[in-house]
């Protein structure tokens, strides 16, 4: 790479600061610092699987794949679509979330216990009825579970899929033993604690799930219509079909997203390598100087 003139930034820190800036918005920097720099006891050590995943450039693949997959379940669609407000600040949200994933994993026990202490305070405000009747309130143990197995799973699909270093059959089951630290802290009194049982858990939740219309809705929002300048629409194009790629089959077939296996395979999936490459170089810390 060329060395930059001083006080010039070049192409790499200009990208990676863009790509900071839009998912960790303009409290990014000084969250930063406050999440890594406060010492004190962590919940997860460096040496955890947990701190891997969610370090890696394939979460942004494995993000919108957790959010399509989770709309299937009509209560946690409804209590999104009428509560989060992400169609008016979708940058918000994921600012939001990626600032709690930040927090509980490298934070500090403190700051970890306290971000879900704040999460499970927004849940309990978090009630009503689908259009169908059916009432639903974010705190209830059963659908916080299917939120977070959905997403877990989708995190880790995408770091076995695009990640740097993927993990070995054992650290796979330590990520989910991991995550389950966060999701006790949530309110989720059972979550699953190895990969077994992560994917029975996702198969009981079956027959509860269903495309409505709201979750088509918010897959045609997501994948089709972000709210981004017209540059970075096309590589948001190949995040997104490789979030698409990505899902489960029956998922995909469930939203009515087309996928055809020679294309994922010859096209799609080449793209998501090369994406997340690009972010994983962008982001990267710089080289110090040789005579720093």
């Amino acid at each position: 790479m060329k060395p930059t003139i001083a006080g010039c930034p070049g192409p790499r820190e200009r990208l990676g600061a863009a790509v900071f800036a839009r998912v960790a918005g303009p409290d990014g920097p000084r969250n930063r610092a406050r999440i890594h720099d406060t010492p004190g006891p962590r919940w997860f050590g460096p040496e955890q699987p947990v701190r891997r995943v969610h370090g890696d450039a394939s979460m942004f693949i494995g993000g919108l794949s957790a959010l399509l997959l989770q709309s299937l379940h009509p209560l946690a669609m409804a209590a999104v679509s009428a509560h989060s407000g992400f169609r008016g600040d979708p940058w918000g949200r994921l600012q939001r979330t990626s600032t709690f994933l930040a927090t509980t994993t490298y934070g500090t026990a403190d700051q970890a216990q306290q971000a879900c202490d704040q999460v499970r305070a927004v849940h309990e405000r978090v009630r009503g009825e689908t259009d169908r009747g059916e009432a639903y309130h974010a705190s209830d143990p059963h659908l916080l579970c299917w939120v977070h197995v959905a997403e877990v799973d989708s995190f880790l699909r995408a770091h076995q899929r695009y990640g740097a270093r993927p993990l070995t059959d054992a650290e796979c089951d330590g990520y989910v033993e991991n995550t389950a630290r966060v999701a006790v802290a949530l309110g989720v009194p059972d979550p699953p604690r190895n990969r077994a049982e992560l994917t029975e858990r996702l198969l009981a939740y079956r027959p509860e799930l269903e495309a409505t219309p709201q979750a088509r809705d918010t897959a045609r929002f997501l994948l089709l219509n972000p709210p981004l300048p017209l540059a970075a629409r096309l590589p948001y194009g190949a995040l997104a079909a490789n979030a698409v790629s990505l899902l489960p089959r029956w998922a995909s077939q469930e939203l009515r997203l087309p996928r055809l296996a020679a294309v994922d395979t010859l096209c799609v999936r080449p793209l998501g390598s090369a994406l997340t490459s690009m972010i994983r170089w962008a982001l990267a810390p710089a080289p110090r100087p040789a005579n720093a």
